[in-house]
């Protein structure tokens, strides 16, 4: 195993962002109390944004009431080059929490979008967003998802309370404080001598669903290390070379994607676990390009790490040569 020089080549479509999350605000309640009402609001409902077509229905904090420290958490700040400066938050529509009256309405407001308002996942709209609201929108998610299953004190099973613009829980009880977790997971693109890509279905996966290997770090294990590991366990085959490409946030609930492409050395050698891994297969560009023209394969959603490796690869045709059916599962 030799890691070579860190040099990012891959788009990474969740990793842009343009607003700056202005940490030093968080905690001034009375800056967040008074930038809601002109805020820009993205909504949020249980794995889904409020959005108009393939957008987000962004609204002002005015129009869907007062600040509501529980559900509302601040995004950041824009600062535009007239000198006024845009506000970000998230409602939280779904939150349920002790702390709140549970007879208190927490249900989408009225939105702009009207009749053409519904409610659609970061994976329906994420290929369609711009680059700052695809980092409103994972930063949102993320926050969101953590809140909903981080209610109680892990230390003392307390209930717990929003603090910090959201991004903090309280303990009532203990006063102890938590913060959001992500998780580190390794995304490789196995190659061979041949300069062919090695991919693998998952048995929960719909047929000819194929991607790339990923997995979970493991505590006390390097980003390299895991990568070694997960490949010998789903693929096993050995790696000779190591390259890292990019990182991405994966708010499905709460990773940070890092990905490499590495060489193997034993091609031939290739297998699947038969317990993940139920099947793998060496393509060539030749081979990707007569696969997706004869719907024999399906790859990932254009948005992930996984796709846009594949991507890269293939080169430019990509675009035209990869068209077909994608799936995230």
């Amino acid at each position: 195993m030799t890691p070579s020089t860190p040099k990012k080549t891959i788009r990474l479509p969740l990793s842009v962002a343009e607003v700056d999350r202005a940490a030093h605000l968080r905690t001034d309640e009375k800056y967040l109390q008074k930038a809601w009402q002109n805020a820009f609001v993205l909504q949020f409902n249980d794995e889904k944004f409020v959005t108009n077509s393939h957008q987000l229905d962004i609204v002002l904090g005015s129009q869907l009431g007062d600040y509501k420290p529980e559900s509302d958490y601040f995004l950041g700040i824009n600062k535009l080059p007239n000198g006024v400066v845009e506000n970000f938050f998230v409602r939280n529509l779904g939150v349920i929490n002790s702390v709140i009256d549970p007879e208190q309405s927490l249900e989408p407001q009225e939105s702009s979008a009207g009749k053409d308002e519904s409610l659609k996942s970061l994976r329906e709209i994420g290929a369609f967003l711009s680059p700052r609201d695809i980092g409103l929108a994972v930063h949102a998610q993320g926050l969101a998802n953590w809140h909903k299953k981080h209610t109680r004190c892990s230390q003392c099973g307390a209930a717990t309370t929003v603090i910090s613009g959201g991004s903090v829980r309280k303990c009532l009880i203990d006063e102890s404080e938590h913060y959001p977790r992500t998780d580190s997971a390794i995304i490789v693109l196995v190659k061979d001598d041949q300069d062919r890509v090695l991919l693998g279905r998952q048995k929960v996966w719909p047929k000819n669903r194929f991607s790339t290997f990923a997995g979970f770090v493991e505590p006390g294990e390097s980003f390299e290390h895991c990568v070694v590991r997960e490949v010998s366990e789903e693929a096993g085959v050995l790696l000779s070379s190591i390259n890292y490409l990019g990182s991405q946030p994966w708010p499905f609930p709460s990773s940070l994607m890092i990905a490499f492409e590495a060489i193997t050395t034993n091609p031939e050698s290739a297998r699947p676990d038969g317990e993940e891994i139920e099947e793998i297969r060496w393509f060539s560009r030749a081979d990707m390009k007569a696969a997706i023209a004869g719907n024999s394969l399906i790859l990932p959603l254009e948005i992930s790490v996984a796709r846009q490796m594949i991507n890269s690869w293939y080169g430019d045709s990509a675009e035209s040569d990869l068209k077909g059916n994608e799936s995230w599962r």
